[in-house]
């Protein structure tokens, strides 16, 4: 079960989660600059996400959800985040 993130992302991209995930799955980052500005919100890789959910309260919009928790609404997220990398 890995952490996604959602719709309250979209316009926001604050990178605290980035700097709280110890391996690394949450992209683009800031210094990645062409990739960060050409998406609208961040996103967690569901094979390198190891579930720790340390990402979770320092997101200042409550945007990550364990998927097994993702409210209904949201659940299009799920796909967009393994979309992103490839999966």
């Amino acid at each position: 079960m890995a952490y996604v993130i959602a719709e309250p992302c979209i316009g926001t991209k604050d990178s605290a989660c980035v700097d709280a995930c110890p391996v690394d799955c949450i992209h683009p980052k800031k210094d990645d600059a062409s990739k960060f500005a050409a998406t609208d919100m961040l996103f967690i890789d569901p094979v390198e996400c190891i579930d720790c959910g340390a990402c979770v309260p320092v997101c200042p919009v409550s945007a990550i959800y364990a998927a097994d928790d993702l409210p209904e609404k949201w659940t299009s997220f799920t796909q967009k985040n393994a979309e992103y990398f490839g999966r």
